[in-house]
């Protein structure tokens, strides 16, 4: 069993945000896999399905990004998933719009998502999958950078790499997540 989980915020307000990138993928799974996340449970919305022959669930946490890892957690334990079959995707500052990084570990690198993820799995040691969002220009703070929206140019570019992350995480059913990295990175 394999469990994808994309980080967001959940509401209206926070649709299509830069934050929100993690969600977005999800959506393209749960289109693409034929899942409907319908299920809203464990603090979060998320669907199960069956891809290939693997169960598949997709988790998109309603906590608010700060607090990710207490719906990861809660779906972790329900589902009985290992933290090796697991995906985490979520925007990265440091990357530039776009860009898709694949890591096994690491720190949280300033990801209040992430942050939380690794205090309710107690490890840092978990797939992710890191979606470049930039950093902010024109003295734009942080906050307001990755809460704000994407230029029409800049979301039309990043649908290659939305896409290049759900073939990861579809090429994840059946590899070994250090193979899906050297596919992929």
């Amino acid at each position: 069993m394999k469990l994808v989980i994309g980080l967001g915020n959940p509401g209206k307000d926070y649709e299509k945000t830069r934050h929100n990138i993690g969600f977005e993928v999800v959506d393209v799974l749960a289109e693409q896999w034929g899942i409907a996340l319908n299920q809203a449970k464990h603090k979060g919305l998320y669907g199960v399905g069956y891809v290939g022959g693997n169960k598949v669930i997709l988790l998109k946490p309603m906590t608010y990004m700060n607090l990710s890892g207490e719906s990861i957690r809660a779906v972790m334990d329900y589902f009985k998933v290992d933290i090796e079959d697991i995906i985490i995707l979520y925007d990265d500052l440091d990357l530039e719009v776009g860009r898709v990084r694949l890591r096994q570990k690491g720190s949280a690198g300033g990801h209040n998502g992430i942050k939380s993820s690794i205090a309710h799995l107690g490890t840092d040691q978990f797939n992710r999958i890191k979606i470049g969002i930039g950093r902010p220009q024109n003295g734009m703070s942080v906050t307001n950078h990755v809460m704000g929206r994407f230029q029409d140019e800049e979301w039309i570019g990043l649908q290659p790499a939305i896409q290049k992350c759900a073939d990861a995480c579809t090429a994840f059913l059946d590899k070994p997540f250090l193979q899906v990295m050297n596919d992929y990175n």
